[in-house]
């Protein structure tokens, strides 16, 4: 076969009748290669949704939506109704019902604040699931243990535990982002994101129910087993893929964002201030909308609460879905600074609404606006972070998140002490303004 092939001719057309004469070469000489078949591994990287590492990262964010949901529908079953459960401890002055309220809400931050860049380096080390499932299970068994609290000294405390053991949509935020293509992961966050806001939505609804026919402990029970089950898809289904990072990638972030990702530093500096003030504005407005509505209503405040947080919760969950469609044509950036002032405008709604029905519809408009400027955010965090870093980097914004979550409620619940909720809320509209012109002057466009 080589000798033929050493001589065959060199013009075109003696090249073809070369091939044709091939049909009159004995059998086994007529033999052609054979392409070699895909093995497993070849098989895996051609399937869609799947990565080289064989992880499939879309059963990866179903497991994690399914997850993150039964998790914030735990923690919303309970934590919307701090106020009343405040009141069921022996809380009645109205100002002291609204310092309590800022320094309980305030107490998981700080504590999350302080721990979040610890757990950020152990995820690099030991993984990003191992920190999801140790987030899960904390959380559990602090909610649970809430409704046994016997006066507000005891519900600070273990809001403080909980803050520092807890965690659940940081973790998860940079396991999806790790683990995604570099396209879908905007798409892929905004998803995680929609399992927040609807379990966000239906949470209180469910526990303002409950609430009613069980009383006010039971839903903190409740809080606890549903938190406990989120850890279930967890273990069951999700799959880490590995991060191979070299001697140099070990080292210190700064420095290696500096070279790998010119220019990241001061966006990432900027994206995690208004990481802060983004908790900073919903969380001091959220308990706010509470201390309003008892304003107004003397009965069936829980149902009414409930309500409120639900339509927020679901106009938050159809945002974080459909906003990846507008980013696409007007840009990240763009998007974010619009719904911050929207943002803005819907909280100050809920300060000047004379009535309950208002309170709900503002309630709504500020859900569906925070649904859009937290997933931005959070996507081009995960734009501008190079894979090996992406755990300490989303340690050190979970950090920023609870600065805000922390800051929130205790400043809106002291100003609402002091001066009334109307400031306490106008305060917060201000907070997203703020955010607004950081998001103008200091970020970027990320690539894509």
């Amino acid at each position: 076969m080589l000798i033929l092939v050493c001589d065959a001719p060199r013009h075109p057309s003696s090249l073809a009748a070369g091939r044709l004469s091939l049909s009159r070469l004995p059998p086994r000489l007529r033999t052609r290669p054979r392409r070699p078949r895909a093995g497993p591994l070849e098989l895996l990287t051609a399937a869609p949704g799947v990565l080289t590492s064989g992880v499939d990262w879309r059963r990866n964010l179903a497991a994690l939506w399914f997850a993150q949901f039964t998790a914030i529908f735990g923690f919303s079953f309970a934590f919307p109704f701090l106020p009343v459960y405040l009141r069921d401890l022996g809380v009645h002055d109205v100002g002291q019902l609204a310092v309590w309220t800022g320094v309980a809400g305030g107490a998981s931050g700080a504590a999350l604040a302080i721990m979040s860049p610890l757990w950020g380096v152990l995820a690099d080390r030991y993984g990003r699931r191992a920190m999801l499932l140790r987030a899960m299970v904390g959380a559990g068994l602090t909610v649970g243990l809430m409704g046994f609290a016997r006066g507000p000294l005891d519900l600070v405390l273990l809001r403080l535990i909980q803050g520092a053991t807890s965690g659940t949509v940081p973790a998860a935020t940079a396991l999806v982002a790790s683990g995604t293509p570099r396209h879908r992961v905007g798409w892929a966050l905004g998803v995680l994101s929609s399992a927040v806001a609807v379990g966000s939505a239906l949470g209180p609804l469910v526990g303002g129910l409950a609430s009613a026919v069980f009383g006010i402990r039971a839903i903190f029970w409740g809080g606890g087993v549903l938190l406990a089950i989120a850890t279930l898809p967890v273990l069951i289904l999700v799959r880490e893929a590995p991060v191979r990072r070299t001697e140099e990638e070990r080292g210190p972030v700064i420095p290696l964002l500096r070279r790998i990702a010119p220019g990241a530093v001061g966006t990432l500096a900027a994206l995690l201030v208004c990481q802060a003030l983004i908790q900073l504005t919903y969380n001091g407005y959220q308990p706010l909308v509470v201390l309003r509505l008892l304003e107004h209503l003397s009965s069936g405040i829980e149902a009414v609460t409930g309500l409120a947080f639900a339509a927020a919760g679901l106009c938050s969950a159809l945002a974080s879905v459909l906003y990846a469609s507008f980013a696409r044509r007007i840009g990240y950036r763009v998007l974010s600074v619009i719904a911050a002032l929207l943002l803005a405008g819907g909280q100050l709604l809920v300060a000047w609404s004379p009535g309950a029905v208002l309170i709900v519809a503002g309630a709504a408009l500020v859900g569906a606006f925070y649904g859009t400027v937290g997933p931005v955010i959070s996507t081009m965090i995960g734009l501008e972070t190079p894979a090996a870093v992406q755990a300490r980097v989303f340690g050190v914004v979970a950090s920023a998140n609870a600065v805000g979550f922390a800051l929130g409620p205790l400043g809106g619940g002291l100003l609402a002490a002091r001066y009334g909720t109307f400031v306490g809320i106008s305060a917060c509209a201000v907070a997203s303004c703020v955010l607004a012109a950081v998001l103008a002057t200091r970020a970027r466009e990320p690539a894509r």
